[in-house]
């Protein structure tokens, strides 16, 4: 009887064993991978880096960062973009890219801040056809943001930001938005890191905002 426990505990430990080993060397590709996509965006390799992070997102299927850094690299890419065509192929790409990451992390604030910054590369393709319908979805979008995180410093300063364009197309002080980049700041520094890919840090990009700030 003892000697039939030890051997189902032995083959217990060994399968727990095996499984942390798999986990253990899945763990490091992703690691491996996502360290090399940043890599590559670092060294403005876009392209590769996009592709590379959704690779990653394709092997890691509940995982919502690899489609959402996929998502954001070309986003960023798309206010280069002068064809319309290619613009809207382009975003579409991204587009399905956030809705993967949405459908993992349901209101995720920093998903749906980047939902607002695709809408505002349409903006700034063409204000006048997709400035109305887009701004008043970016005011929700940014609204539920910093409902569901007030002290997130990326939602604060993203949405600090788009009232701060707002402000000046309609010649309207830019003051009280200032004071919410000056909030975003303050929080950056408070920042704690969740995990060492979540979207972390931003400070610097809120500084440099901010010596612009009612200019």
């Amino acid at each position: 009887m003892y000697r039939e426990k030890r051997k189902k505990m032995k083959k217990i430990t060994l399968l727990l064993a095996l499984i942390f080993a798999v986990n253990l060397t899945a763990q490091n590709q992703y690691e491996k991978g996502m360290n090399k996509a940043f890599e590559l965006w670092g060294t403005q390799k876009n392209k590769e880096a996009a592709q590379l992070f959704e690779r990653i997102a394709n092997a890691e299927k509940d995982n919502w960062l690899p489609p959402y850094y996929a998502a954001t690299v070309l986003i960023i890419d798309g206010f280069a973009i002068r064809d319309e065509a290619k613009l809207t192929a382009h975003l579409n790409k991204a587009q399905a890219l956030l809705d993967k990451a949405t459908a993992i992390s349901k209101d995720n604030p920093e998903i749906i801040i980047t939902q607002a910054l695709l809408n505002t590369v349409y903006v700034a393709f063409d204000g006048q056809k997709y400035g109305m319908k887009l701004s008043g979805e970016n005011i929700q979008l940014y609204t539920k943001a910093l409902k569901i995180a007030p002290n997130n410093p990326r939602v604060v300063f993203a949405k600090a930001q788009w009232d701060i364009g707002g402000a000046k197309f309609f010649g309207q002080s830019t003051e009280p938005f200032c004071k919410e980049i000056k909030r975003a700041i303050e929080l950056f520094k408070k920042e704690k890191k969740k995990g060492k890919f979540h979207p972390f840090g931003g400070v610097e990009r809120a500084e440099e905002a901010l010596k612009q700030c009612g200019k």
